[in-house]
């Protein structure tokens, strides 16, 4: 074992292509192998985009909150990376030749995460960047000739009609040269309609054509040395850099800052189905040491792995629902419209009828006051988002899958103790509690730009809220009552009782008996 690099020692001195490097996985990807492989350089592909130039973009990314660390511990830690134009959906990748001579000279190591992570994004685009995306990959990796490791960042549901999922490449439900084929001389509105049929058994265009880009690269890999990452559902940091960090809207998070201001109150899912998180720092430690462990050890076949935490650390979507309430009760968001209430049904009529009472009617009543107030209405049209965005998880949370993780076992068992204890991956160190309250931490303080200073003023809007909430509750039973037991003796007895019974309950609320 001596004889083999620690994973620091293996990528000193090399230089790292990553695609994807503006995205969530990829900005942790970049940080941990600044911070832990001091030595290395990397080549990012960033393509221009909204007016801004890619050394614009690259400042941008490193302005994010995860560089925090690492700026500290080396001041110029910017100067190695290095910025380079280029597109997935471009031929060629639209690398200028200068630059293509750069990495041909210096990169052994290629990370490829660009890809389109919208569900429902338009066949043609997803085809385009998830599988000519590789191709397109796959001829720069020919021209390397130094290349002894690339790493493919897939998912764990590319095959999610599957029950059990192993580690292996499975039948495609169409094969690549046939959908390409059938991509290039369709136009988009044909494409389109023919979606749904194409995609079958699976939820959408993003599963369908990871599955297929899966396929692609066995088929045409040849002798490189190619390895397939599989994430679950890729949420908040777990301990490194920091805490909670988080930079995007998609999944759990989206799903946190929703029920947190109070606008997402009922969802389509199984109480009791697993839901497979893994935070991006264990995800970035284990795509790390994949990089590692295919070039040392060179693999016969090219080896998947599954990253996911459901048959190791078990963590149901119910849990998730108690610890969110939990967590966004004791540290609120601002600004919030309705006190945090979520519930996951398996029932669609249930589902359906809050959605229309505890949902769209509330937004039609908020609405109407933004109205008469002179102010823009916008609660409808909010709900109308959420509930589209919302519906598109309902696969996965109305679901459970059993994921196999020899291959990760394998990976871990090969790792030096020190390579272990600083490329952490194995799930069985996640705290659910922990980890969830610093999830919606990181979500009120990374997504939605709320400072943790103010808690104490949110939670104090937050005891407002509540107090008027059970104010109205009393009102309301107060009035059907009353509507209910007018002028009958026994029954003025009991609403004496209630009157009682409700004064106490008013007086204990935080505050109340002070404001009264």
């Amino acid at each position: 074992m001596s004889s083999i690099p620690s994973v620091p020692e293996f990528y000193a001195g090399r230089g790292i292509f990553i695609t994807g490097a503006t995205g969530f996985l990829g900005k942790a990807l970049v940080e941990k192998l600044l911070r832990a492989c001091p030595d290395c350089t990397l080549y990012l592909m960033i393509r221009p985009k909204k007016g801004k130039e890619i050394q614009e973009r690259l400042e941008e990314i490193f302005e994010s909150k995860i560089f925090d660390k690492i700026r500290h511990q080396d001041a110029d830690f910017k100067k190695r990376c290095v910025a380079i134009e280029g597109d997935i959906v471009k031929d060629g990748l639209g690398i200028e030749q200068s630059q293509v001579d750069i990495l041909i000279k210096e990169v052994s190591v290629v990370f490829h995460s660009a890809a389109t992570i919208k569900f429902d994004e338009a066949m043609k685009l997803s085809v385009d960047m998830n599988i000519v995306g590789v191709q397109r990959m796959l001829e720069l990796s020919r021209k390397l000739p130094s290349l002894i490791s690339f790493v493919h960042i897939s998912t764990a549901y590319a095959n999610c009609n599957v029950n059990e999922i192993k580690e292996e490449v499975y039948p495609p439900p169409m094969q690549p040269k046939q959908l390409l084929s059938a991509v290039g001389w369709m136009d988009s509105e044909t494409l389109d309609i023919l979606t749904p049929k194409m995609v079958g058994s699976r939820p959408n265009t993003y599963t369908f054509t990871k599955s297929i880009a899966e396929t692609l690269l066995k088929e045409e890999c040849r002798d490189l040395p190619v390895a397939i990452f599989r994430p679950s559902i890729v949420g908040a940091t777990y301990q490194e850099p920091i805490a909670g960090w988080v930079d995007n809207l998609n999944g759990p998070t989206g799903l946190f800052a929703a029920i947190g201001k109070g606008v997402l109150r009922t969802m389509k899912g199984d109480f009791n189905a697993t839901a497979d998180i893994i935070p991006v720092d264990l995800a970035t430690n284990m795509l790390i040491t994949i990089g590692w462990y295919t070039a040392i050890h060179k693999p016969a076949e090219m080896k998947v792995f599954n990253c996911t935490s459901g048959q190791i650390n078990r963590f149901t979507w119910g849990q998730m629902e108690r610890m969110s309430y939990e967590y966004l009760m004791k540290n609120p968001l601002e600004n919030v419209a309705r006190i945090p209430n979520p519930r996951f049904t398996k029932s669609v009529l249930w589902h359906d009828m809050n959605v229309l009472f505890d949902h769209m009617l509330p937004a039609y009543m908020m609405d109407f006051y933004m109205w008469i107030s002179g102010r823009r209405r916008m609660f409808v049209r909010i709900q109308g988002k959420l509930q589209k965005a919302v519906s598109s998880l309902d696969f996965f949370t109305s679901k459970g899958w059993t994921f196999s993780n020899d291959n990760m076992y394998l990976l871990e068992k090969a790792l030096t103790p020190e390579d272990r204890k600083n490329f952490t991956f194995n799930p069985k160190v996640i705290h659910w509690p922990t980890y969830m309250e610093a999830f919606c931490l990181g979500t009120k303080q990374f997504v939605l730009k709320e400072e943790l200073s103010k808690l104490p003023h949110a939670r104090k809007a937050l005891a407002r809220l509540q107090r008027i909430h059970l104010a109205f509750n009393v009102l309301v039973f107060v009035i059907v009552w009353r509507l209910l037991v007018k002028r009958v003796t026994v029954a003025r007895l009991l609403w004496n009782m209630v009157l009682s019974w409700a004064s106490k309950i008013l007086q204990k609320v935080p505050g109340f008996a002070k404001a009264t």
